[in-house]
C-alpha cells in the first residue's frame, strides 16, 4: 500500500512540469544539481514522517485505531481534493514553488522540496501510512523495512521524472498530465478509505470485548 499512496500524493510527473517551468532559466548542469538534492531531501522528509509520525502522535495519547481514522480521513479528503480540482493544485504549488525560477540561492529544500515534491499533503499520508505498523514483534521491523524501500522507490522516481522532466511535458502536455493525476488521485482516495475501515474495525474490535467480571 506504501508505494501507491505515496507516488500518488506526490505525484512526480505532474510536479516535474511544474518544475521544468520554474527551472526554466538555469543551466542544464544546475537542474541537475538541483534534481539530485530534491531527491535526496524527499527521501529523508518520507523517512522521518514514516519512522517517526506515527510515535509521535502515539507519544501524546492518540490511539492506532483513532490515527488510523484521522489519517485515512484526510488521505481521502486530500484525493477527494485532487480528484475534483487538479488545476487548483497545481496553480498552488507552482505559486510556491515561483521564487525558484529567479532566486540563485539553494531552493533546492524549500520551495522545491516542500511544498512543491514533499508538501503537508504527503507528510500526512506518510503518517497515516505508519499508522498501520503492527502493535510490536519482529513484523515492526519488516513492516518499517517495506515502507523505507517505498520511500527510496519514490524518492528514484522523483529523480527520474525530474531529470527527464522535458521530455515529460513533450509527452503529455498539461492535459495529459492532469488525466494522470485524477487516476491517481482516484487510487489515493481508496487508501485512505481502507486506512479509515481499519481504524473502524480496531475500534470495534475494542468495544466487542468483554467487560471483565467484578469481584
Amino acid at each position: 500500500m506504501a508505494f501507491p499512496a505515496l507516488f500518488s500524493i506526490v505525484n512526480p510527473i505532474g510536479a516535474a512540469l511544474i518544475f521544468n517551468e520554474v527551472t526554466t532559466g538555469r543551466s542544464r548542469d544546475e537542474r541537475k544539481r538541483l534534481v539530485s538534492r530534491i531527491a535526496f531531501y524527499s527521501l529523508a522528509v518520507l523517512l522521518t514522517s514514516l519512522w517517526l509520525g506515527g510515535y509521535i502522535l502515539t507519544f501524546f495519547g492518540v490511539s492506532l485505531s483513532a490515527l488510523r481514522i484521522a489519517g485515512g480521513l484526510v488521505v481521502a479528503v486530500r484525493a477527494w481534493s485532487l480528484l475534483m480540482q487538479p488545476e487548483v493544485h497545481e496553480e498552488r504549488k507552482a505559486s510556491a514553488a515561483g521564487p525558484a525560477h529567479d532566486s540563485h540561492e539553494d531552493v533546492a529544500f524549500f520551495p522545491l522540496t516542500m511544498p512543491l515534491t514533499t508538501g503537508p499533503g504527503t507528510i500526512a499520508v506518510a503518517i497515516a501510512l505508519s499508522s498501520q505498523r503492527p502493535v510490536s514483534g519482529v513484523r515492526t521491523l519488516a513492516f518499517f523495512g517495506g515502507l523505507s524501500a517505498a520511500a527510496i522507490c519514490v524518492a528514484a522516481t522523483v529523480w527520474i521524472c525530474y531529470s527527464s522532466a522535458g521530455r515529460i511535458e513533450a509527452l503529455l502536455g498539461p492535459g495529459g498530465a492532469r488525466i494522470m493525476s485524477r487516476l491517481v488521485a482516484f487510487l489515493l482516495l481508496c487508501i485512505g478509505v481502507q486506512i479509515m475501515i481499519t481504524g473502524v474495525i480496531g475500534v470495534s474490535a475494542l468495544l466487542t470485548l468483554p467487560m471483565p467480571a467484578r469481584t
